[in-house]
């Protein structure tokens, strides 16, 4: 299994804040680093400063040399889909061809509108993002003069160059929670399919929904790798644990909270714990199918948690 340090930037990481961590990451032998793509604080404070995903990694790509690095997921609505395939391009390019790049539909309508950024029904963005997905296969694949007329995207004789750095190009992940929509649109675009907020059970449920899915278009399910986007918290003991705990309730807003009732809400589908609990829970997404834990690290200025993961977590699932 490999595992990824995956950080959620809107709650008021500055470039400078998210680079540490990035080059932490890098150091303690993480396969990749992920952050979220999103302009709105939250959860906590709703006034924190937010970045772009896109211009962080950027940046980020050339003060790094080996981790991989990503969105977890980039919204269709945000940016339009050729333009996406040129801003993912350009960093593939800068990083040296270490670029994996998550697409979703979008959900946060509230940060849409304080943007002004267009939020259509469900249906209408899940079209926009199946034709993303075409586009981009389209446009790094397909020699020039490739033409394409989606739902609600049309090319006429594409001219893009330079393709990117990756061959065929960079790795597509689709993410989400096993929707059926989801998952024929991973079978058919994907490289990866990723699924958040689900416990160990539930993803196994999934990916073996997904090999259904490629199987019917005559895919090796094989062929696409299964990833889990994973909330952790760890302690290297017991009263270290329950401190950060503590610590999370307060950077999320809800300092009131009870612990106890928090974490069994939480516990099954979060990697939670002392270290040995922590393993056994990887264990069981492994179990599921997981090759890959995007570690999802809601307390991101606590670097001595991120080196107990990568002490307790690398090389012992």
């Amino acid at each position: 299994m490999r595992f990824a340090l995956m950080i959620e930037p809107q709650q008021g990481l500055s470039y400078v804040e998210q680079l540490e961590l990035a080059r932490l990451a890098e150091g303690l032998g993480f396969d990749s680093f992920f952050r979220s793509d999103h302009y709105r604080s939250f959860p906590g404070p709703t006034d924190r400063p937010t970045t772009d995903a896109w211009a962080v990694l950027a940046g980020i790509a050339r003060e790094t040399s080996t981790i991989r690095l990503g969105t977890l997921v980039s919204p269709v609505t945000f940016r339009h889909p050729g333009s996406f395939a040129k801003v993912v391009t350009t960093v593939d390019e800068m990083s040296g061809g270490r670029v994996d790049v998550g697409v979703g539909a979008g959900w946060n309508e509230l940060e849409h509108r304080q943007l002004g950024i267009a939020f259509p029904d469900v249906k209408d963005r899940a079209d926009l993002m199946e034709d993303e997905l075409a586009l981009l296969h389209g446009l790094w694949d397909e020699s020039d003069g490739w033409s394409f007329h989606g739902s609600q995207i049309h090319v006429d004789a594409a001219s893009f160059n330079p393709k990117p750095v990756q061959k065929p190009h960079p790795p597509i992940i689709v993410g989400g929670e096993g929707r059926p929509r989801s998952l024929r649109m991973a079978a058919r675009y994907a490289d990866e399919y990723n699924m958040s907020s689900s416990g160990p059970e539930l993803c196994a449920e999934k990916f073996a929904l997904l090999d259904e899915e490629c199987r019917k278009i005559g895919r090796d399910p094989a062929t696409i790798r299964k990833s889990v986007m994973v909330g952790f918290l760890m302690g290297a003991d017991l009263p270290e644990f329950e401190r950060r705990v503590g610590d999370l309730l307060a950077m999320i807003g809800e300092r009131g909270t009870d612990p106890k009732a928090w974490l069994e809400e939480h516990r099954p589908r979060w990697i939670v714990g002392t270290p040995d609990e922590a393993r056994a829970a990887a264990a069981r997404f492994a179990t599921a199918g997981a090759e890959r834990v995007m570690l999802q690290d809601m307390l991101p200025r606590d670097h001595a948690m991120i080196r107990l993961a990568a002490a307790e977590l690398f090389g012992k699932v």
